[in-house]
């Protein structure tokens, strides 16, 4: 969230920078669940449709990758 390409598009398109990541993962395909319990939290990860990126902001985050997990890995659980 601390990523500065991020904040810039962000605020080209008056989002957070969550609902960028969200609209970047919607706009390339990928399957994503956010969650919250937060009413303004769920209302803002909906907010996503009023914009679009465009082909370089996509661009853009698709170079941010550095090839590392930040979550769990599904293929080794520790029961």
């Amino acid at each position: 969230m601390q990523e500065q390409a991020l904040q810039t598009i962000a605020e080209h398109h008056n989002k957070s920078v969550a609902q960028i990541v969200l609209r970047w993962q919607f706009q390339t395909g990928w399957a994503t669940i956010p969650k919250s319990i937060r009413p303004e939290r769920i209302q803002s990860n909906a907010d996503l449709f009023d914009f679009t990126l465009t082909d370089e902001e996509i661009t853009t985050i698709n170079t941010l990758d550095q090839h590392k997990r930040v979550g769990p890995d599904p293929d080794n659980f520790n029961f």
